[in-house]
Order: C-alpha cells, then sequence, then structure tokens
C-alpha cells in the first residue's frame, strides 16, 4: 500500500513538473518575434553573467597592464573601457537569441526602427555616445589631463559611455556631456608638450622706469617655484594704456595643471620687488579744472557738495 502511493505521488509530482513546464516553454508570438518565460529568464540571466564578467574582464585587463609603465593611464582605460563594451556587446547579442530568438536581421531591423526615435527626441544622447567613443579612440582628452570647458577648470577623472567627469580644485565634480568635449573649444593643459607658457599681464604707472620694470619683472620670475629657466622668461612692453604702461611677463613652466598657483606666486614675488623699488602700480584718476574761480578768497566746501555742484554752469566745470 505505501509502495502504491509513493507511486501516486511521484505520477502527480510528474504531471505538475510537465504542466509547469509547459507553461514555461509555451511560445508567444509578436509579429516576429517568439518568446516564452523559460526563454525570457536565460535572457535575464545571460545579462546578468554579462555585467559580471564584463566588470572582472575590465578589472583583470586592468590589473595585468597596470605595472607596463610604457602604457600611459589613459590609454590603459581606454583599453578596459573597449573591452567592457565589446563584453557587454557580446553578451546582450547572446541574450536576446536565447530570449527572443532575434537573429542580426531583426536586430539591425530594431536598430533601423529605433533610429527613427533618434532623429526625433534622442538625437543628443545619441550624439554624447558617438562623441564618447570618439575620446575613447582619438584620444584628445585623456584620463588625468587638466582641461579647461568655458569658465571650469578641472581634472578630468573619468569618460564614461555618455559623460565625462571632470573634478575640480575644490573637489567639485563636474558632469560634462561629451558632445561639449567634441564640438566646443576645450583647453588641453596636458596634452602634448609637457611644457606651456604662462603669460601674466603687469601695469605700471606712466613715469616709470621701463627698463627697471622689466629688470624686475624678469628678477621676479626666477627663482619661483616650476618655472623653467630655459626658454628664459621674458617681458613685452604691450602698449600705452590709459592710465599705465602695460607689460606681459612670459614663463615657461613644466606643471601647466598648476598655472593659477604659478601666478600667483609671481605676483607675491612682482608686489615684493616693486615696493621695494618703488615701482608704482597705477590706478584710474581723474583732474578737474576749475575755470572762474579766485583761489585767493579760498574755495567754498560746499561747491564740492552734489547739490550744489549739479548747479554749476557748464561753463565753469571741465573734465
Amino acid at each position: 500500500m505505501l509502495v502504491l502511493m509513493n507511486v501516486l505521488l511521484l505520477q502527480d509530482s510528474a504531471a505538475i513538473i510537465a504542466r509547469v513546464w509547459e507553461y514555461l516553454t509555451k511560445p508567444f508570438t509578436f509579429g516576429r518575434i517568439t518568446v516564452s518565460v523559460s526563454t525570457f529568464i536565460t535572457g535575464v540571466a545571460v545579462i546578468l553573467v554579462t555585467i559580471f564578467l564584463a566588470r572582472w574582464t575590465s578589472a583583470l585587463f586592468e590589473r595585468r597592464i597596470a605595472n607596463r609603465r610604457h602604457i600611459d593611464p589613459g590609454l590603459r582605460y581606454t583599453i578596459c573601457r573597449l573591452v567592457k563594451y565589446v563584453v557587454m556587446t557580446i553578451g546582450s547579442l547572446v541574450a536576446l537569441k536565447l530570449a527572443f530568438g532575434i537573429d542580426l536581421t531583426s536586430i539591425a531591423v530594431i536598430f533601423t526602427a529605433l533610429s527613427v526615435g533618434i532623429g526625433f527626441g534622442l538625437q543628443y544622447i545619441a550624439a554624447d555616445i558617438a562623441s564618447g567613443f570618439i575620446l575613447l579612440f582619438e584620444r584628445p582628452i585623456r584620463i588625468g589631463d587638466r582641461i579647461t570647458i568655458g569658465e571650469d577648470e578641472g581634472d578630468v577623472k573619468s569618460i564614461n559611455l555618455r559623460t565625462t567627469v571632470v573634478t575640480t580644485n575644490d573637489q567639485i565634480a563636474i558632469i560634462v556631456p561629451n558632445s561639449r568635449l567634441v564640438s566646443q573649444r576645450v583647453i588641453n593643459w596636458s596634452y602634448g608638450d609637457p611644457r606651456a607658457r604662462i603669460a601674466i599681464p603687469v601695469g605700471v604707472a606712466d613715469d616709470s622706469d621701463i627698463q627697471l620694470v622689466t629688470d624686475t619683472l624678469i628678477e621676479a620670475a626666477r627663482g619661483v617655484p616650476n618655472v623653467l629657466p630655459e626658454p628664459q622668461p621674458q617681458v613685452q612692453f604691450m602698449k600705452f594704456g590709459d592710465y599705465s604702461l602695460d607689460f606681459r611677463l612670459l614663463v615657461w613652466t613644466n606643471q601647466p595643471r598648476r598655472h593659477m598657483q604659478l601666478r600667483s606666486d609671481i605676483n607675491y614675488r612682482i608686489a615684493e620687488l616693486f615696493r621695494e623699488r618703488s615701482i608704482r602700480i597705477p590706478y584710474p584718476t581723474q583732474e578737474f579744472l576749475l575755470k572762474g574761480v579766485d583761489l585767493s578768497r579760498g574755495i567754498e566746501p560746499s561747491l564740492f557738495n552734489d547739490d550744489r555742484r549739479d548747479r554749476l554752469p557748464r561753463s565753469d566745470l571741465q573734465d
């Protein structure tokens, strides 16, 4: 009797499992796409495995090439990103194939349909993604570069698929769309030659000794940290200003990312030397010539009040 009951239970369990499996494998057709619960679960599992595998593979490549000093950090970052994107793309195609039975022809049709939507409302996102690949392949901007975008300046921390993260000196993260880095003017202080020339404008009083000012500016640049002795600092006499003689001090540095601190150090040195040598920095001034006023009797203080001055005849007050 017990054996018979066990047989019946096994038959019932087998029937239940068969019905569940039949439900899980029952295909549902939507146009040219066929999907079932089991294939959908398989596709989701493949996506999860792909995400894990992409991260693991990227980290593996990063560890393997981290000790190769001939490969700069920007190139290592690009290689790891491309490996991650390749693994994600292959895994996504496999998941679509297993979950929905989609072949490459169907995928091409889907992308064609998506292109219509991109043309209407997703063109900015598509431009950011395309610009992200341009940044990774062309590498005009790399990880660790010091860049200036408009009024913002900072170090590039990461280049993602759609955005780039730039960290300022205040440790503020700026999220910049990749299309802006490709289409707009960007100053890269770390690109190409590590040296850069820094220009520091200086204005002095119009009665200053030009040769003394030139020698003082050159001396101010010497001994300042991060200023290169070669090429030597230069001074240019730019123009005769309205209130000053305008000069420009040119120095070279191999630390262009620290140009703001470098300007500050040189300005401190210039202010110190100017005080020692009595070189004045001018301020805007105006001179007024009063006509028809007898200075022997003195000038009445009320003439300088705003209400009285406004009532003075124009012929008596000349700028």
